[in-house]
């Protein structure tokens, strides 16, 4: 059904029926977007293995849009990469560089600053 594929914002409920978790898996992931899911199960099993299955950004199990704010944001698919609101998000504005610096006045030539760190 188009109402499961296509990105719709709003007060919006669709309702539709499936005979196996895999199945279930597939029409949620069915769709050119994945920003947010939603799951209510009382297996215990599902409640970790599912919301891995599914390809959105963000997944709620047995609640929806509760959220600490400072939770990474983001989709798959076609709503983009990257992550908001987050610190992850800062590792795709920087690159990470080790200084080894001596404040020694002597010259350090490499094996004797080897004996520094055995």
């Amino acid at each position: 059904m188009c109402i499961f594929r296509q990105e719709i914002f709003g007060p919006v409920v669709s309702v539709t029926t499936f005979k196996t978790t895999e199945e279930a898996i597939a029409i949620a992931n069915y769709t050119l977007y994945g920003l947010g899911a939603g799951v209510w199960t009382r297996v215990a099993h599902e409640l970790y293995q599912v919301p891995r299955a599914i390809q959105a950004g963000r997944v709620w199990v047995n609640c929806y849009h509760a959220y600490p704010a400072h939770a990474p944001f983001g989709g798959y698919k076609k709503l983009g990469f990257g992550r908001e609101n987050h610190k992850m998000m800062l590792n795709h504005y920087r690159q990470t560089k080790n200084m080894l610096v001596s404040y020694d006045k002597k010259s350090l030539d490499f094996f004797s600053m080897m004996g520094h760190y055995l």
